[in-house]
């Protein structure tokens, strides 16, 4: 239902949009793409997938039609070869939801090249070697998304009330998590199953928590994380958004 907007969370990921617009590409890892290997959407134009039901018609209706780039998707390849990570090219394969409901919500206007990098079902150490594999790409002007989710247990929202009280499990989680990324305490990060409050709970299974390893990974050592958005809805869905941007 994000992707409908008309919330603060909506606003902060536009304001943020607008805040970078010259960019020359979009590589976003979204939890919605799990594989066991490492796959690159290089297609001209990103198909929608529509990867979600029972929801109202008019998610259904929603065009994002973003080019691609497969030119991009090839410096990719070449980048993750070069560290030991091979990948296989995918013409045809379509944005998920992970990916373009955020992006729908930054660049309304679907005129930035977007490409889609698939996520493996790896150690979060692992997780952090990919992203500092692709950080080069950010020289070139390549912003990387990991799209996820800080608390995501579906079976502890509040379906019935978007403003719902936050639980505190929920919150204790996140405000660990909050914590050590603006420290950059990477090692407290891999070892959350241990360290952090709550985190079964937060975590019930890591698709949803993994692409924040990659966002980490990614991040320039003197870069200072800030955040686009804190906040929950339903009661245990934490919509935080940070940057290193």
């Amino acid at each position: 239902m994000s992707a409908l907007g008309g919330d603060d969370h909506a606003a902060a990921l536009h304001a943020f949009g607008d805040a970078h617009r010259a960019i020359r590409a979009i590589l976003v890892v979204s939890a919605h793409w799990q594989a066991p290997d490492l796959h690159i959407t290089s297609w001209d134009h990103a198909p929608l997938i529509y990867d979600f039901g029972g929801f109202p018609s008019e998610l259904y209706q929603i065009r994002y039609p973003a080019p691609g780039d497969p030119a991009l998707a090839e410096l990719i390849e070449g980048h993750l070869r070069a560290a030991g990570l091979p990948a296989t090219l995918e013409p045809k394969r379509g944005l998920d939801h992970g990916a373009w409901v955020p992006l729908r919500l930054a660049w309304p206007d679907a005129t930035i090249p977007v490409v889609e990098l698939s996520l493996p079902a790896v150690s979060p150490r692992a997780l952090v070697a990919l992203g500092e594999a692709l950080r080069p790409l950010r020289r070139d002007g390549v912003l990387i998304a990991g799209s996820g989710g800080i608390v995501h247990n579906l079976r502890r929202v509040v379906l019935e009330d978007k403003d719902a009280p936050v639980e505190p499990w929920a919150a204790a989680f996140d405000d660990w998590v909050a914590a050590r990324v603006h420290s950059r305490d990477i090692d407290a990060l891999v070892d959350y199953r241990s360290q952090a409050p709550n985190a079964a709970l937060a975590v019930p299974s890591s698709e949803h928590f993994d692409p924040i390893f990659v966002a980490l990974g990614a991040a320039f050592p003197d870069e200072e994380p800030r955040d686009i958005f804190t906040g929950f809805q339903y009661g245990t869905l934490s919509m935080r958004s940070f940057t290193f941007a």
